[in-house]
């Protein structure tokens, strides 16, 4: 795996600035917020954004189940399970 762990939170803040409909900074993004009720992120939205996370922390995308991906709610959940796969 390609991504140090303490670089994961910044990578996965900044991907999902990146997808987000309102602009929203990457550290102004609250770790525990929920991604759909919070900031609206779309399923297609939310898709896009672990694609493009997982691309950038070397972490194969099917290394998570359809669990996996459901329990993902907020920043935190997503940074936790690229956390735990990084370290496999």
């Amino acid at each position: 795996m390609s991504a140090e762990p303490s670089t994961i939170d910044d990578t996965v803040r900044d991907n999902l600035s990146r997808v987000l409909s309102k602009p929203v900074e990457p550290a102004e993004i609250d770790p525990d917020r929920d991604l759909a009720d919070g900031y609206g992120l779309t399923s297609m939205q939310k898709v896009m954004f672990l694609m493009s996370v997982c691309d950038d922390t070397g972490v194969g995308l099917e290394t998570f189940t359809e669990p996996d991906v459901a329990a993902m709610h907020t920043l935190r959940d997503v940074t936790d399970a690229l956390a735990g796969a990084v370290k496999k």
